[in-house]
């Protein structure tokens, strides 16, 4: 087990459980995220934990989506909606508000912040 990945350097399971949490309250609590939170399903109970255990393997640690639900395959699984740079910018306006929130470091959240946003652009699908 690599303990240099992001996952460990930030803290490991509680710090990844709190950035899922903290990123859905934002979603939740921001007028501007209102779009955002309009095409997640509700309650977002199963979603916050599904986000957990997908960013545990992203960021380096346990690989609990993978083990739950196969590939993560996130292009193909947002394809039934329709994401637009509109969507990517308040996707990342929650979790930039999470990472400042979480993440103490201020390099690795520098880190993370870039490869978010690299990650939810892969996933415009509209204009």
């Amino acid at each position: 087990m690599n303990q240099n990945t992001p996952y460990y350097l930030i803290g490991g399971e509680k710090v990844v459980y709190q950035l899922a949490n903290r990123f859905y309250d934002i979603m939740e609590s921001d007028p501007h995220a209102a779009d955002l939170l309009a095409i997640h399903p509700k309650p977002l109970n199963s979603v916050r934990v599904r986000f957990f255990e997908f960013l545990s393997g992203w960021l380096g640690g346990p690989d609990l989506f993978v083990q739950k639900y196969g590939h993560p395959r996130l292009r193909a699984r947002h394809l039934p909606f329709s994401v637009t740079i509109h969507q990517r910018d308040l996707w990342m306006l929650c979790m930039n508000q999470a990472l400042d929130d979480v993440i103490k470091n201020e390099q690795i959240r520098r880190e993370l912040q870039k490869s978010f946003y690299q990650l939810a652009t892969h996933m415009i699908n509209s204009n």
